[in-house]
């Protein structure tokens, strides 16, 4: 690519010093999406939108959305087509606050229907393929941001969203970085909800600095999201140069141990190597709960999801269908037209486990079991400033492999992932090295972002030099 094969920082530095050539800039990147789009499918949409004279510290950056965060100008479908042609006349938070910044928003990223998958297989539109092998996934729901931030030559961060995990697994299958905030650091105003108690949205980059120069961007307090956590802005950046970790007490749960593949296990283990290497000690901890993490994942995510579902039915946008038949009929006639098959799955289950006679039985437990996950973290952050374990329990695996798999084994590959997003803690997946697609996910207690990101680099820097 020549002069743009550059990192984040030294694109905004020289962007801001208008080094840059702006209308070369612009053409090869286009040029460059809509190649890897037509090799890949990671964009739903392609379309720049610039904006000239905002020279804050995204100055010039191209940035994506996944298809489920709303920015002015672009068609939001969630990967749905019950929403397709809806154009939102606004601006997320996170959209807004970037552009103020200087991005310049470049398209919306595919991903699985309203983030139900883990593959990124579960589309309406097209299936994003691993930039590391076109045979394999990117990982979900996130694939779109995670592919095209693997791929991209081009400078560019992504804004990914995560509800069980969908930033962590492709970020790691995509060997990127994901940073997933604490639940409510970043505001969800302008995003088209799964679970409203899970979901969070938060950046895919190449590099540690670059998701912590994005979180610098996006998070802090927002009035227009109830979530959202009274915190002020900061510059995260400032973390993402540690060179090593003495001092550090990092955490590593027995229970993330179990089950895992053979070369994901090694590599993980030489990662810990390494983070004890600059300075680190390590201490084994417990998190007694794991093992129901997946099953009150699944009946919280679902019973959320299709309450927020409900909305969807052919009246106030997207898809619709001639007023024809009782409401019912007419309702039922554009769902089963515009959901997916594991959407359907996911507002059935939602729906079972919310209805009379089975809430107390099902959903009020899977709090009750939340409740316990969040205890055991808080423990384990008692004797360590930071854990750390795989983010995927295996290897990406081939689009052909994924079809024989029942929706409940689909569903196991999250277990490694499900538990932060629960208990809300921020945690980070970092490749263990350049072009492999395994990641070492950090860990950190609520608000801990900084030392997250600091660890991180700490790693990143140690082994993206060997």
């Amino acid at each position: 690519m020549g002069k743009y094969s550059i990192s984040v920082r030294e694109f905004v530095e020289r962007a801001k010093g208008a080094s840059i050539d702006r209308t070369g800039f612009v053409e090869e990147l286009e040029k460059e999406l809509r190649a890897l789009n037509k090799k890949f499918s990671f964009l739903r949409e392609i379309d720049i939108q610039r904006t000239p004279g905002l020279e804050g510290p995204l100055f010039g950056l191209p940035v994506s959305a996944k298809d489920n965060i709303i920015v002015k100008g672009y068609s939001a479908t969630a990967g749905s087509r019950v929403l397709e042609g809806y154009i939102p006349p606004f601006d997320s938070t996170v959209a807004a606050r970037a552009k103020e910044s200087g991005a310049m928003f470049v398209g919306k990223t595919n991903q699985d229907e309203f983030g139900f998958g883990t593959f990124g297989t579960n589309s309406a539109y097209q299936v994003p393929k691993n930039p590391l092998d076109p045979e394999r996934v990117c990982g979900g729901s996130s694939s779109g941001a995670a592919g095209l931030t693997q791929a991209l030559d081009i400078p560019s961060v992504a804004l990914g969203q995560s509800t069980g995990g969908s930033i962590s697994c492709p970020a790691a299958w995509c060997s990127v970085v994901g940073l997933t905030p604490t639940y409510g650091l970043v505001s969800r105003f302008g995003l088209i909800d799964y679970a409203n108690s899970l979901d969070k949205i938060g950046p895919i980059g190449k590099s540690v600095f670059d998701v912590a120069l994005m979180l610098s961007v996006i998070a802090g307090h927002d009035p227009r999201d109830s979530t959202s956590l009274s915190q002020p802005r900061r510059d995260y950046t400032k973390f993402a140069d540690r060179k090593e970790l003495h001092g550090m007490k990092i955490g590593i749960p027995k229970e993330y141990f179990q089950g895992l593949d053979a070369k994901v296990e090694k590599e993980t283990e030489k990662a810990i190597g390494v983070l004890e290497d600059l300075g680190a000690k390590t201490v084994k901890v417990s998190l007694p709960n794991t093992k129901y993490a997946i099953s009150a994942y699944y009946l919280i995510a679902t019973a959320e999801a299709s309450t927020n579902l409900a909305k969807y039915c052919g009246m106030r946008y997207g898809l619709h269908s001639d007023l024809t038949g009782t409401f019912n009929e007419y309702f039922s006639k554009v769902r089963s037209k515009g959901f997916g098959q594991e959407a359907k799955r996911r507002v059935m289950l939602g729906t079972f486990a919310r209805m009379s006679g089975y809430r107390d039985a099902y959903y009020l437990k899977a709090m009750k079991v939340r409740t316990l996950i969040i205890n055991d973290f808080k423990k384990a952050f008692g004797k360590a400033d930071a854990l750390v374990s795989p983010t995927m329990p295996i290897m990406p695996p081939k689009f052909t492999e994924t079809k024989s798999l029942t929706p409940l084994q689909e569903y196991s590959m999250d277990v490694l992932t499900v538990p932060p997003n629960l208990a809300g803690i921020p945690h980070i997946s970092v490749p263990v090295k350049a072009k492999t697609p395994i990641g070492l996910h950090i860990l950190g207690d609520h608000l801990q972002e900084a030392r997250i990101i600091e660890t991180a680099a700490a790693f990143e820097n140690e082994v993206m030099k060997k």
